[in-house]
């Protein structure tokens, strides 16, 4: 019983722009420190030509999200040309999230300033793991509200900093063009957010061109032109060295005062670790769509009882945390970022420049082709001097693709159960039957509750009304793109039941599902489309600490219900 999963596209520019400061923005703390490390006071080119690059590749995004308004990142794009390309694109992004993971929990205990900041980093992801598994959390507020701060601090640091741009003393790098080229290599670190703006077209307001290309420009600008001034200001700073981990602290200290660097350190540590929380997600999301796609093995899809997989979310977990028991060194963690999300970045634009079947400008094509060609030059550079590098993105992809022949070969026997058969449809479904059906009331189920259904009949009878909606939300992690799924044997038996119910008291029910990370916005949205004015649903029995983490339905369903539209409780 396939389903197609319409995520409602209610992401505006803005919100999406604040998403991507969360990962991209996050490039300056670590890549200043690093970009110093290896070239010295003439890291300003290195981080310029970086700059450029971001600048280029962000542009490039901004077509492939326009291109592919339901999904434009790796998995979704190259699926249409090769199915092995985008799993292994697929694989090598996991392998980004693994290190972005790693690295950022790493780098955010270095500016909190704790002791052995390895160990507190191990403890972060685990912890940050151990929250996310009662379901995706309310995580994007609190990064929203980082990341408005972080911009600020990054704006009132760089206005300091403008009087000391002038009397910058550059260095031109010595050596021959490959060392330079390699220092170069080393810090081409701020890219991995333009994927995650290409996988969040599927939700995006249209038209998704105009509101991607609005999302990626404020942030791409801030990126690109920051880094490279405070790059330059880094080089202003009198016998300056080591700082690896922490630059941004340092810069503060000395242009603004040591308050203003203990501040920035602060608001960055928390930003880092909610950039741990968005790579864990990301890494549970990929493994769940590509479960569900049969590329994985069907239990990575499988949901704890708080609508998490399981399993994906344990690798999401252990897998970061097994790196930095390995490696806690931000330089060599850097070749291992890099070697996965180059190599993803570069099978997406590759894909799309030589594809004839999208719609594409002549320029658009050149300028693809174009990224594509440095990223590839760039990763086998990465291929060939980091050989740690290689071996490690070379077992994530070896891992993936045993694990899909797995997938492939030893398919699971379906087992027939005795479950109750009803035809359950998605609102679109529902929407199209409505002139037949009309009802005003959606009831809203978790479990069967005979007394609401009660309720719930009573009123339809007392409306004159025969018919009413019956709605079940399975809750699910964030679906990178609109996927064909289909409702769980528990969904199935809960509405086919509660149906049962609800006819046994004279009137027809019109079984509803819905699939996705938020209930309440889920359930508002389908009152929304289907008309109705009045929502109906039980009192929670979630406790204090999973309200908080995961949000209340019902403050949820207060806030976006429709102001026509009514909230009845039963108890």
């Amino acid at each position: 019983m396939l389903k197609r999963v319409d995520r409602p596209r209610e992401l505006k520019w803005t919100q999406a722009a604040a998403m991507l400061y969360g990962d991209w923005g996050t490039s300056k703390a670590y890549v200043l420190g690093i970009a110093f490390a290896l070239a010295g006071h003439a890291s300003w080119l290195f981080l310029g030509l970086m700059s450029l690059l971001t600048a280029m590749i962000g542009v490039c995004y901004t077509v492939i999200c326009r291109v592919y308004p339901d999904g434009g990142g790796v998995y979704s794009s190259v699926k249409s040309r090769s199915q092995i390309l985008a799993v292994i694109g697929a694989l090598l992004l996991i392998a980004d999230y693994v290190i972005t993971a790693s690295l950022s929990a790493l780098d955010a205990f270095h500016y909190l300033n704790f002791p052995h900041p390895e160990i507190w980093a191990v403890a972060a992801i685990v912890l940050i793991g151990a929250i996310n598994w009662l379901g995706p959390s309310r995580g994007g507020d609190i990064a929203l509200v980082i990341g408005l701060f972080a911009s600020a601090a990054v704006g009132i640091l760089f206005v300091f900093t403008v009087p000391s741009l002038s009397h910058v003393t550059l260095t031109w790098p010595s050596g021959g063009f490959f060392s330079n080229w390699t220092s170069f290599v080393g810090i081409v670190l701020a890219l991995s957010g333009v994927e995650a703006v290409a996988n969040m077209t599927g939700i995006m307001v249209e038209p998704v061109g105009k509101t991607s290309k609005r999302a990626v420009w404020p942030v791409l600008l801030e990126v690109s032109i920051f880094t490279f001034l405070l790059g330059l200001a880094m080089n202003a700073i009198p016998g300056l060295s080591g700082h690896t981990e922490d630059m941004l602290r340092v810069l503060g200290d000395h242009y603004v005062g040591k308050w203003f660097g203990n501040a920035i350190s602060l608001i960055f540590g928390f930003l880092l670790l909610s950039a741990v929380n968005t790579a864990i997600g990301d890494f549970v999301s990929i493994q769940f769509l590509m479960s569900k796609d049969r590329e994985l093995p069907q239990v990575f899809s499988r949901l704890n009882r708080f609508g998490m997989p399981a399993l994906a979310l344990i690798l999401a977990t252990l897998v970061p945390a097994l790196v930095l028991v390995i490696e806690h060194d931000l330089v060599r963690l850097a070749a291992l970022y890099a070697i996965g999300v180059v190599g993803a970045i570069t099978m997406n634009l590759g894909s799309c420049a030589t594809n004839p079947k999208i719609n594409l400008k002549k320029n658009e094509r050149l300028l693809l082709g174009a990224g594509s060609f440095i990223l590839l030059l760039i990763e086998l550079t990465i291929a060939w001097q980091k050989h740690h590098a290689v071996v490690f993105a070379s077992i994530v992809v070896a891992t993936g693709l045993i694990l899909r022949a797995a997938a492939k070969v030893f398919v699971p026997v379906r087992v027939t159960l005795e479950v109750p058969s009803v035809e359950v449809l998605t609102i679109q479904e529902a929407r199209e039957i409505a002139p037949l059906y009309r009802s005003s009331s959606l009831v809203a189920i978790r479990t069967l509750n005979e007394h609401l259904l009660n309720e719930a009949a009573l009123r339809a009878k007392a409306m004159g009304e025969r018919s009413i909606y019956l709605n079940v939300v399975e809750e699910s992690p964030v679906l990178p793109e609109f996927t064909e799924l289909e409702p769980s044997a528990a969904s199935i038996e809960l509405l086919s039941k509660a149906s049962q119910e609800i006819e046994k008291r004279g009137v027809n029910p019109i079984p509803l599902w819905q699939m996705g990370e938020n209930p309440g916005k889920l359930i508002s949205s389908a009152a929304k489309e289907l008309g109705v004015n009045t929502v109906i649903i039980g009192s929670s029995r979630r406790s204090s600490l999973i309200r908080l983490l995961r949000g209340d339905v019902l403050r949820t369903l207060a806030k976006t219900l429709p102001r026509e539209c009514h909230l009845a409780i039963v108890g």
